[in-house]
């Protein structure tokens, strides 16, 4: 049994970036772990809609734990490193996962280099050695959307095939009411589903998701 540990800067992540394989971990019996980094300020008025939306899907993934570090969202570029690596690092030692998904480094928002900087400074082998397998994910309209230079360039070499779970994941992602709209917005259904039809096409299948593998450990 593996302990599967999805990295989400803000609520909604977990979803467009690895849904379908996380409902993939849980049907063969693995346990799932949510850690959201970020929130919104209480005098938000979507605040407790937000917060409702989190326990709701919380429930349809029948995750094994939820961990929040309430960073505020539009403030995370004043915490420090070490203030986000210890918090990080804090969940990774209550869960031990050894399969973790984490954001693409070259992702457009700042927020998600951010947390991935910090993540990745957790898992060093002599830190975390429970650590066995990292994927950073990609999330549509942050990935997408990053300068098409060498270092911001997705280029998956992982995937895995979700044609069973694209339908429970797209249900999921509707209970994300304010992030979702018609196409062309990039976070529509309409493209939730092209994406995941384009990368099954290149690894054979019908629907998948697809990764880049930083760390595969095979002892």
């Amino acid at each position: 049994m593996n302990k599967v540990l999805v990295v989400a800067v803000h609520p909604d992540d977990e979803t467009l970036g690895c849904g379908g394989t996380l409902l993939k971990h849980k049907s063969q019996g693995d346990n799932i772990h949510w850690l959201i980094c970020t929130t919104m300020d209480k005098d938000d008025e979507y605040f407790e809609k937000r917060e409702n939306e989190i326990d709701i899907v919380s429930q349809m993934y029948d995750f094994d734990s939820v961990h929040r570090l309430h960073f505020i969202a539009k403030h995370l570029d004043e915490y420090s490193y070490s203030e986000l690596i210890q918090r990080i690092s804090d969940v990774f030692f209550e869960i031990r996962p050894n399969i973790i998904y984490l954001p693409f480094k070259g992702d457009i928002h700042t927020d998600h280099k951010k947390v991935f900087d910090a993540t990745i400074s957790c898992t060093k082998s002599f830190r975390a050695p429970f650590v066995k397998k990292l994927f950073m994910m990609e999330t549509i309209s942050e990935t997408d959307f990053s300068i098409g230079l060498k270092d911001s360039v997705f280029s998956p070499n992982a995937y895995f095939d979700i044609s069973r779970y694209l339908e429970k994941k797209i249900e999921i992602m509707r209970v994300y009411q304010s992030e979702l709209s018609e196409h062309p917005f990039p976070r529509s259904e309409k493209n939730i589903r092209a994406l995941a039809t384009f990368r099954g096409a290149m690894c054979g299948c019908e629907y998948a998701e697809s990764f880049m593998i930083l760390r595969e450990i095979d002892i």
